[in-house]
Order: C-alpha cells, then structure tokens, then sequence
C-alpha cells in the first residue's frame, strides 16, 4: 500500500545500502579489486555503534570479472546492466515478492500505474504461494472483458512458463502497443484444466469511484481503487448520500486491489469517531505506528454493510477491516486477497527505484492481515454462471441484509 510521501502498504538491506549509491559501488570495485578480500562496514544507520558486518566482496568481483571475460556477451553487456543485474539479485535474495527494484524505465512505469494512466490489460497482478495470481481486473478493463477473474492463477505469457517470473517480470511481458494481443495461461478455481485468454492491450484508465442510488433510498458506492482522486470523489459521494437523506450505504471494495494509505484512511474517518484505530502499522524492531480516525464521522449511523472478494487488497482492506472492528459492520461476499505488508519507495540516483517491505499491518484488533485476509461474516460466492446471466448474487445479499439493518435502525 503507499503512502503519499512514497510508502506503499501495495513499505534495507545493508548491502543494497552499500551498492545503490554509484560511487560507493566504483570505490568498492576498487578496493575488493586491488587492496583487500574482506570489505568491513561501518556506520550503516541500523547498527549499534559497536557493531560491524564483515563480507568478503572480493567474491562479487571475482564473478563480476568472470562473467565480463567468459560469457559469450560478456563484451557487450554494459556494466549499469551488470550493476541493475546484482541489486536486483540482492533484493530477489529476500524472497518477498512485493520488494522489488525498479530500473528507471519500469519506475516510470510504475508512476504511470500509481497515477492511474497507462497502457496494458488493466489488472492488478500479484504473488500468492510463489504463484503469479490476477488480484483483480479493473472495471471496464480490457483483461476484465475478455473473462479474467480474481484469484486466476497464471502459469504461461504468450506460451512462455511464468513460474520463475517475478510481478515486475510479468507485467513487462504483459504490457505491449495498444491493440496487439498477448494470451494468458490461466488455471482458475476449482478448474483442473488450464484454459487460454487473449486479451487485446489498451489504454488503462484506473477508474476510482461509481455510485448508484438503488430502490429503497440505498446508496451502491463501488470502490475501484484508493489513488489520489479517491478522497474528492468520495466527498461527492458522501454529500450525496447526506443531501439525499439516503436510508443506507453499500461499500462495495471488491477487485479493488488498494492504494494510498492515507486515503485509506480518509475514508475511515466518514464512518469512524476521530481517533479510532484504522490500522497498526508494527516494524522488525517491535515499534508500532498507529494510525486513527481524523474526520468528521458523518456516516457513521448511516446503516452499511461491505462488500469484499478476493480481488480486495491492502488499502481495501485496512478499511472494511477497521469499520467492521470498530463499528460491527458486517463483510458480505468472499475471503480478502491477504494483503498486509508495507512497502516504501526508496528513490536511487539514476531515477531506478527500490521499493521495500518495511513493516507489517494489523487490524485495531490487533489481527495480521497479511496472508490471512478478511473473512466475511456472510460468505456468497458468484458463479461463472451467474456471470454469464449478469446476476450479482453478492451484491443481493448486502442489499437484502442491509434493509434488515434498516428496519432495525428505524424501530
């Protein structure tokens, strides 16, 4: 997920510390190369003063050197490559999938998803138990209308096995000019064959917010993404919802894969009292930021109920899951993605970026979120069936219970 100042909960390693900065590299390379075997390290600012890490970098020279002399495109691989090559290995080391190194063309990519604009199938991909998974399709998306669903598992990009690949790996391969095509192998949920979708690549505009007035005077607010324009878009909605004198709220957060932590908790602070918990932010040391309610709870008596699926990710769920903490609001439909960690976007020198798992998030509770999920009080699932008939048994069954809420409300 990010935050605005560049922290992500969808946030170092000391060597990666050491090698990112471009003249520390060149002055190790020199050092390993001519002088000593061992390079000591000092000062990093996660050490006790009296500590010290020693290495023996002559190591990562010595295959630096082998693999320029040896291979057989050893001459024609520039060093920055070489150099983008070893921190991305560091940062593979730590066998977490959502710590990753941008180079600068795929950080500039990754600016153009957190904005919202760019071209591709327009899907949150994701790992799930070392397997590439779609977290969700976006609204309206060409991924969306050629059938890919949430939770499908991918095992191949245009013929080519994606078990080895990385999230950043994929979508490079995933992404291409408008109008081509790119198929995806997929094995979906309780399917044991796999089964092909091609998909044809467009521009991805990231929708953010729909809301439609239903029978009953209830309000459908869909939630596609916690982005920068949410929180604006949402003040629309909730005035709405006020001026109308709407009877209740659906939150609908499914295949809304999150976003902004701080619009996360924007938005809790609608249904919250001012200075309740919206989530725990707790690091490798021990330390917990707590982050509470600072708005102006304005819809916090309005009946609501929420709908979540496995396409609800990060920011969206620190929010159901801290209304429904908070203020017993019921989840309707299926178990959350589990999506709990917090990354931080570290800018290097040359515009490559480093985004790096920091810290865990719990629920005010005190819950992890992180491969957990959410699990609904009321589980519905929706069919490929009722897909295909455009019926949204989810969606029913939060109205249905929401006008029980009402009636309860109202006596």
């Amino acid at each position: 997920m990010l935050k605005l100042k560049q922290r992500l909960p969808i946030i170092a390693t000391i060597i990666a510390v050491i090698l990112v900065g471009g003249g520390a590299y060149y002055a190790g390379l020199a050092i390993g190369a001519s002088q000593s075997r061992e390079l000591i390290i000092r000062g990093v600012s996660d050490l006790e003063p009296d500590q010290q890490i020693s290495t023996d970098f002559s190591l990562f020279w010595e295959a630096w050197q082998k693999l320029k002399d040896n291979h057989i495109r050893g001459e024609q691989i520039k060093d920055q490559e070489f150099l983008y090559g070893a921190i991305a290995g560091i940062t593979n080391s730590l066998k977490d999938p959502n710590t990753v190194f941008f180079e600068p063309e795929d950080s500039k990519k990754f600016e153009e998803d957190v904005t919202g604009n760019f071209g591709g199938i327009g899907a949150e991909i994701g790992v799930r138990n070392e397997q590439l998974v779609i977290i969700a399709p976006l609204e309206n998306s060409p991924a969306e209308k050629a059938g890919l669903l949430a939770g499908d598992k991918i095992f191949a990009i245009n013929n080519e096995a994606a078990a080895k690949l990385d999230v950043n790996e994929a979508v490079k391969k995933i992404r291409g000019e408008i109008g081509t095509q790119v198929t995806l192998t997929i094995v979906r949920n309780g399917e044991d064959k796999p089964r092909e979708i091609t998909i044809t690549r467009g521009k991805i505009e990231v929708p953010t917010l729909k809301l439609t007035v239903k029978e009953g005077g209830i309000v459908h607010v869909q939630l596609f993404s916690f982005n920068e324009n949410a929180p604006f878009l949402f003040y629309r909605a909730a005035l709405t919802a006020l001026m109308r004198n709407a009877n209740g709220m659906v939150l609908d957060l499914r295949n809304n894969p999150g976003g902004f932590l701080e619009v996360a908790v924007n938005l809790a602070g609608w249904f919250l009292d001012r200075g309740d918990i919206v989530a725990i932010e707790k690091f490798r040391s021990g330390k917990e930021n707590i982050f509470r309610a600072n708005g102006n709870g304005a819809l916090k008596k309005l009946p609501l109920v929420i709908l979540i699926n496995k396409g609800s990710a990060s920011a969206s769920e620190i929010l159901a899951g801290a209304i429904r903490d908070n203020n017993g609001v019921k989840l309707i439909g299926e178990k959350s993605f589990g999506k709990g960690t917090v990354q931080e976007l570290f800018d290097l020198k040359d515009n490559s970026k480093l985004k790096i798992t920091i810290a865990n998030w719990l629920m005010p509770k005190g819950e992890t979120i992180e491969q957990n999920g959410l699990a609904p009080d009321v589980e519905v699932k929706i069919t490929e069936e009722d897909i295909e008939a455009e019926k949204d048994p989810q969606l029913e069954k939060a109205l249905e219970i929401l006008k029980e809420e009402i009636k309860k409300y109202s006596e």
